[in-house]
């Protein structure tokens, strides 16, 4: 199988890249590509001291599953992709998602990931909430706190 899926408990089995990175070699790749998502100590003017996940995997797994057959279509069926996203309770700096793409050349990689990642903030059922140093909290919807400006999408995806 060429695509892996997953939700999974960060408390008690933290994401790791190196998984992804062994996941998307193959012996006619050249090029693999890596997103990291890592909660941030500030969002939108708030300072973010952690964040709790919630994802119900069923549905989300088939969301990632659709999304990377979508990547597949565009990009080639030699294309293999790597999804896990975390739940539970991260820290400042934890990372809540792991994408990886792996494929004969760089261009194809770079896009898959970025597309990837993409949908999954458009489009998947995660919902996290925020904990601030200030003892409040906020639950959203993940997407919803994106940002969808210019400079601040660029902001937003390129740390997490």
């Amino acid at each position: 199988m060429n695509i892996h899926v997953e939700v999974r408990d960060v408390e008690a089995n933290p994401l790791d890249p190196s998984e992804a990175l062994s996941f998307v070699e193959a012996p006619g790749h050249g090029a693999g590509a890596l997103f990291l998502g890592a909660v941030r100590n500030r969002n939108q003017g708030r300072d973010v001291k952690g964040v709790s996940y919630d994802v119900f995997a069923p549905l989300a797994e088939q969301s990632f599953a659709e999304i990377c057959a979508e990547a597949q279509d565009k990009w080639g069926p030699d294309l293999r992709l790597f999804v896990v996203h975390g739940k539970g309770r991260l820290e400042v700096g934890g990372l809540s998602i792991v994408i990886a793409a792996g494929s004969p050349h760089r261009d194809e990689a770079f896009r898959a990931c970025r597309y990837v990642i993409e949908e999954i903030k458009n489009r998947s059922p995660v919902w996290k909430q925020e904990h601030y140093t200030d003892g409040d909290s906020e639950w959203v919807q993940g997407h919803a706190l994106c940002q969808h400006g210019d400079q601040s999408h660029k902001h937003e995806h390129a740390h997490g």
